[in-house]
């Protein structure tokens, strides 16, 4: 008895070919990436757009920058501009820059000190009512900086430091968002076990904390610095209530007076844009010769 097998007929419709595993992933991945790609490429230039005209405009007289003339490149008039900002008005704007230095760099650093030793104690140390007082510390960080500015205007009146330095500069060096950071950074750069060496070596609580605890902090206390360099710096609400002293304003103000004073006197515009070009300087300086610090320092406490 013999068996027959069934055959296909030559001209039977045929099914579509297998896809080679691996393809449509590849194929999707290949275009999230450029997706994501295009969308770092539209906000770097959303970015970097703003700090190019500012760039291109310092070199321009008024005439060439109300004229659509910031392309190209005739009327060339950076030294000009750079000459004239500093000589404009008795020379105020360089009374600003260091006026915007010592508010600043001074604040931040004398800030971020009380900051970290604060943040610092919240974490290694047990006292009364500590987790209520963090919890003052945190509601600190959500009051927005300008609603205390007129409850600081009325007590710095009562003590007679209205139109003082020490108006502006006292207020900046608590920072409560400093505090909490510097609680999760001390978590996560100081171990405990080390802080019971010390002790057991016989160094003291404040001899713990100079030697050995800031120093393990340094990523930390850079971070925090950073921070609050950059708050600092753009403090404009602050002097604009404090202060009525020209010589006494920060950049901020000083080129705000400016800007209000162009609509009359139209020669002011270029100084405006170049004195913001120049006020950006000290930022970008400090975050390229700390990068390698505070780098370090957003990571730490992130993994236990």
């Amino acid at each position: 008895m013999t068996t027959t097998t069934p055959t296909t007929p030559v001209n039977a419709p045929q099914g579509p070919p297998a896809r080679p595993l691996g393809k449509p992933f590849g194929r999707s991945r290949l275009t999230s990436r450029g997706i994501a790609n295009a969308v770092v490429l539209i906000a770097a230039l959303y970015t970097m757009l703003p700090a190019l005209w500012l760039l291109l405009a310092s070199t321009k007289n008024a005439d060439a920058l109300f004229g659509s003339d910031i392309l190209s490149f005739g009327d060339f008039s950076f030294g000009r501009n750079l000459s004239d900002l500093f000589s404009m008005d008795g020379g105020l704007y360089g009374e600003w820059y260091v006026n915007s230095l010592l508010y600043a760099v001074v604040g931040a650093l004398v800030g971020s000190l009380i900051s970290v030793a604060a943040g610092y104690a919240f974490d290694k140390y047990e006292f009364r009512h500590k987790e209520k007082l963090f919890g003052l510390v945190l509601t600190g960080v959500m009051v927005p900086p300008t609603v205390l500015a007129l409850p600081l205007y009325l007590v710095a009146s009562n003590i007679g430091m209205v139109n003082t330095f020490w108006s502006v500069f006292i207020p900046v060096l608590f920072n409560p968002f400093g505090v909490y950071l510097a609680r999760l950074l001390s978590s996560g750069y100081v171990p405990n076990e080390v802080l019971e060496a010390s002790r057991v070596d016989g160094a003291g609580e404040l001899q713990t904390y100079v030697r050995v605890s800031l120093r393990m902090l340094g990523p930390g206390f850079v971070t925090v610095f950073l921070f609050q360099l950059t708050a600092i710096w753009n403090n404009f609400f602050l002097p604009m209530v404090m202060l009525s002293d020209q010589h006494l304003y920060p950049l901020s103000l000083g080129l705000y007076t400016w800007n209000s004073a162009a609509t009359v006197s139209p020669e002011y515009y270029p100084l405006v844009v170049i004195g913001s070009l120049l006020a950006v300087v000290p930022l970008i300086v400090a975050f390229v010769m700390l990068q390698r610090y505070w780098k370090s320092g957003l990571t730490a406490g992130s993994v236990k």
